[in-house]
């Protein structure tokens, strides 16, 4: 419980903008949840909402300290009140969930608050089964990364043993993530690899293929395989066996069939014509294909899973297989 005692130049203010000016992560719902149950009291009872403070009046908020610190990064989560996840699995060690696209997994330049991450921290925190306050530096981290406009399955470690084991085993490639995605036109042949090297412009955020080994240039190497072709668009499964940035958008485009709707590396007439400004991408299936000791994820071992739904896929491809399932 915290004490605030009103002065003369908050006098004249309602109860829960003052409130809310002085906890900024406090989410406006939850707030107004605290007055109506009486763990925002002022001068010892409850009060309205729109009550007028007066100078001297005492506010006794019975409210979790998480929340009277500042904003920071690292704390933003405080500021959902109802998390928005699609969880397809969940056990004591990790979540696995599909993210959808236009939302981003981390904070960026263009966003903060509303982040995957963000959702799967306060997702956990409000369960109880993560205290901020009892760690010393341990939060709910991501382990692989989607680009803000391609959907799928994002896994999220819970606790610092897990996390360990799961960034070892995606270094050692023991984790197979599979991905379907609609070219513009049909590969050829309709099933193969693609091998090279991808070097990153960061001033720019574009990649480049390159057939032999360039300054600053990684190796990359995409299994690909035609699933269905309906006139110009194919249907494409890819399977990731390493895993650089616009990896499969970069290789499909040198292949000469673009993603869909991709605008940094497809045919912009095409994307108009067919109203796609997201590429066609979906991570819809991990597995865990662990080949040496995952310690305390060993139950995890010849496990797959899968999206119950990739949107693209009904609209262009509508009676196919069902991507879904486990």
């Amino acid at each position: 419980m915290r004490e605030l005692v009103i002065g003369k130049n908050d006098a004249g203010q309602r109860l829960d903008r003052f409130v809310s000016k002085n906890l900024p992560l406090l989410p406006a719902a939850l707030l107004q949840k605290y007055i109506r149950l009486k763990r925002v009291k002022l001068n010892g009872k409850g009060a309205k909402r729109d009550t007028r403070l007066q100078a001297g009046d005492l506010l006794q908020l019975y409210i979790n300290d998480e929340f009277f610190d500042k904003p920071k990064e690292e704390n933003l989560f405080l500021s959902i009140f109802q998390p928005k996840l699609d969880i397809v699995y969940e056990d004591e060690n990790l979540l696995l969930a599909d993210k959808r696209p236009g939302l981003s997994v981390h904070a960026d330049e263009t966003e903060k608050v509303n982040t995957l991450i963000n959702h799967i921290q306060a997702y956990l925190y409000q369960k109880r089964e993560w205290r901020p306050r009892e760690e010393n530096a341990f939060a709910p981290a991501l382990c692989n990364r989607i680009d803000r406009n391609t959907g799928g399955i994002v896994i999220a470690a819970k606790n610092a043993e897990a996390l360990r084991i799961l960034n070892e085993k995606i270094r050692a490639h023991e984790l197979e993530k599979s991905y379907l995605c609609i070219t513009v036109g049909r590969p050829k042949p309709p099933e193969g690899k693609i091998e090279g090297f991808l070097r990153k412009d960061e001033a720019k955020k574009l990649v480049t293929f390159h057939r032999r080994p360039v300054p600053g240039g990684k190796s990359a190497a995409t299994l690909y395989k035609t699933l269905e072709t309906r006139g110009e668009l194919s249907l494409v499964e890819c399977r990731l066996l390493t895993g650089r940035t616009h990896q499969i958008r970069v290789s499909m485009a040198e292949a000469g069939c673009p993603l869909l709707g991709d605008g940094k590396y497809g045919n912009g007439a095409v994307n108009r014509r067919f109203h796609e400004t997201r590429q066609a991408l979906y991570a819809y299936r991990l597995a865990f294909a662990f080949s040496t000791d995952a310690g305390a994820l060993n139950y995890l071992r010849g496990k797959a899973f899968t999206v119950e739904d990739v949107p693209f896929r009904a609209r262009y491809f509508p009676g196919g297989e069902n991507s879904g399932g486990k």
